[in-house]
């Protein structure tokens, strides 16, 4: 098995570090978007809207998770699926005066949107301007 190893890379590897699960709220009221709006005005807020029978929306949100840095003390994560909650999509782009898209990354502060982005413009490092 060690020549196996040798030539297909798997000896003397560190095993990976697994990465921790991103501490994701489901978004699954419109009341909530009060209590988000309220808790901005002391917190970060963001809102990922994501459609799941969407490869690119998949992709992306695996890209965000991936490249994410930050802690649940500096921002609450709040997760949307679209198909479930069309609704609350809806109002989210009523609520914080954005255009509808999917996949969309909202981030909230002091009760408006100051930052919205969509498809492969969707990254985390954008959170630390607002942190």
């Amino acid at each position: 098995m060690g020549i196996f190893n040798k030539l297909f890379g798997s000896e003397g590897k560190e095993p990976k570090e697994e990465k921790q699960a991103l501490p994701w709220q489901e978004l699954k009221s419109v009341e909530q978007l009060n209590e988000i709006a309220k808790a901005s005005k002391t917190k970060t807020q963001a809102i990922f809207k994501h459609s799941t029978r969407c490869g690119i929306s998949r992709m992306v949100i695996r890209n965000f998770e991936s490249s994410f840095d930050l802690t649940g003390e500096e921002v609450d994560l709040y997760y949307l699926d679209l198909l479930s909650y069309r609704n609350i999509s809806d109002e989210v782009a009523a609520k914080f005066q954005v255009f509808h898209e999917s996949p969309q990354f909202l981030i909230i502060r002091n009760g408006h949107a100051v930052h919205h982005s969509s498809h492969s413009m969707i990254t985390p490092q954008v959170l630390h301007q607002f942190i």
